[in-house]
């Protein structure tokens, strides 16, 4: 009887150490949990109690100059999710099938969709309302009310296809810019996203309409460019024309600035491309090789044409470069006569430190000439002789001045600078090729904000393509300031030169020209810069 006694108590012992080991594991288990693991679970349970569900707001609409024409737009859609818990086990197939026929998709995809372990799955985004509307009748005829969410969505659209689309850019599949306007103002386009949030029970049923929440989407600002679309059209007409006529096969482009206000009326390339199918083929014989194309390849084709060519790509200038030499000329006081005769003279071509840089017309001299004459002709020499007068230091003080060192500050993403030899490696032979446009490069836009410079009587003003921006909510316009940059030249410097230039085209080397456009130029003050 001792015996048994003394093992009961043994037994007990044991059993009440066991016992006091896992009451200490479970204190210290939820320990953890609470003090180690909890914000981590409590973050769990809520995104497994939680059906969000975002919506998009519509993105900001895109006016050209006039206000009136939209260049891009947002028009509604919707996108369809599926919430898999909240389907019934034998509503699934028929779920998946319909899903997959309305939106022409993969069944077995949609299948594995509807049956998976999650709160939210996506089926379709951006579609036109015609197919939701036959979801919902379906819905509605199978009485099924959960587990499928039609929201309202928005598509970027286009209406005029091609038409400024290195300027205006386009949009990726979330409604974020990628290129152009779209990519510079994204953040005023895009808008703040709203949200629909339904709480669930533990099984992912839904805790009836008590437990959502909707905040609402805040639309994007609406921009008006300066842009103008009857002048754009205008342009790219007749760029078009001119590349093909003249086989030009790196395309070309052109800029149409008020040098007044520094507004972009028109900026065209080519070739362009659809706005509305910016990763497809678009000319007519990449659209016969396209599908045999490598994907680099693809690439490579599209961000070229993607490029805008007006702020990306830099080119020798040439004689078009001479009004610059001869307005610091002018401004410095090396001629104060523009039309004085034999100021200068061409014997066909000019020895700079041992180097002999012929006049393009160097079989048959100039002679005797006086600025505008040496203008008229595009005579090397004349401004060969005005950039060694200059000298290299204020020569550049004043590529300096015209804006030509530094990129302009377009409202546009991708631009790029110019390429100069630095001043102080800059030699005679140097100096002497940049007075008359040769060993360097800037690109379009440069060359029309300086040449602008002098159109308006001799002030710099920075370019820009956007001149509003319109709340989306309270309807209040804000005007994108005119930025000017200060007095490169005096009026009356601006006005030899302009007069000059006209002279250039009347009867100059340039007469094929009309005279008249040159006098429209200086009475309307816009500057066309070609390329």
């Amino acid at each position: 009887m001792r015996t048994i006694k003394l093992s009961s108590k043994k037994k007990m012992r044991n059993i009440l150490f066991i016992t006091f080991l896992i009451i200490i594991c479970l204190i210290g288990r939820i320990a953890s949990i609470q003090f180690i693991q909890g914000g981590e679970l409590s973050s769990l349970a809520y995104q497994q109690q939680t059906l969000d569900r975002s919506i998009n707001p519509k993105r900001g609409t895109i006016y050209d100059a006039t206000g009136k024409n939209v260049l891009a737009v947002s028009s509604t859609v919707e996108t369809v999710t599926v919430n898999p818990g909240n389907i019934a086990k034998e509503n699934k197939e028929k779920v998946a099938r319909i899903l997959s026929d309305i939106f022409e998709l993969d069944y077995e995809k949609i299948l594995k969709k509807v049956t998976k372990r999650s709160s939210i799955e996506t089926i379709a985004k951006k579609v036109e309302k015609e197919k939701t509307d036959k979801l919902r009748v379906w819905m509605e005829q199978n009485k099924i009310s959960t587990g499928i969410n039609i929201d309202e969505d928005t598509k970027r659209y286009y209406p005029y296809s091609t038409i400024a689309s290195q300027i205006i850019g386009f949009c990726g599949s979330d409604n974020q810019g990628l290129d152009g306007i779209e990519a510079k103002y994204d953040t005023q386009l895009k808008g703040t996203q709203g949200a629909i949030q339904r709480h669930t029970d533990a099984k992912g049923g839904e805790i009836g309409e008590e437990g959502e929440n909707y905040v609402s989407a805040i639309d994007g600002n609406d921009l008006v460019l300066t842009i103008d679309l009857s002048v754009q059209s205008i342009v790219e007409k007749y760029l078009e024309e001119a590349c093909i006529d003249n086989n030009c096969t790196d395309g070309g482009n052109v800029v149409v600035m008020n040098p007044q206000n520094g507004d972009i009326l028109a900026m065209a390339t080519y070739p362009n491309y659809n706005l509305n199918q910016p990763y497809e083929a678009y000319t007519e014989e990449l659209k016969e090789t396209w599908n045999s194309m490598e994907q680099a390849e693809k690439t490579k084709s599209l961000q070229a044409v993607w490029r805008n060519k007006a702020i990306a790509d830099t080119y020798e200038p040439g004689s078009v470069f001479k009004v610059i030499t001869a307005s610091a000329s002018i401004e410095e006081g090396l001629v104060s006569d523009i039309d004085k005769e034999g100021q200068f003279s061409c014997t066909g071509a000019i020895e700079v430190a041992g180097v002999r840089i012929k006049c393009w017309r160097y079989y048959r001299p100039h002679g005797s000439e006086s600025l505008r004459l040496g203008l008229m002709n595009s005579c090397n020499p004349v401004f060969i002789g005005l950039g060694q007068k200059l000298g290299v230091h204020t020569y550049y003080s004043y590529l300096n001045k015209f804006r030509l060192l530094n990129i302009t500050g377009v409202d546009l993403p991708g631009e790029a600078n110019s390429i100069f030899l630095a001043e102080e490696k800059a030699g005679p032979v140097e100096l002497a090729t940049i007075s008359f446009g040769q060993r360097f490069e800037i690109t379009p836009i440069q060359l029309v904000s300086a040449v602008s410079v002098i159109a308006n009587g001799g002030t710099s003003i920075q370019p820009r393509i956007v001149k509003q921006v319109i709340d989306s909510r309270t309807g209040e316009i804000q005007d994108v300031p005119v930025k000017t940059n200060g007095e490169v030249i005096s009026k009356e410097t601006s006005e030899k030169v302009l007069s000059m230039m006209e002279s250039v085209v009347a009867e100059g080397t340039r007469k094929e020209c009309q005279g008249s456009r040159v006098s429209n130029w200086r009475k309307n003050r816009h500057f066309r810069g070609w390329r």
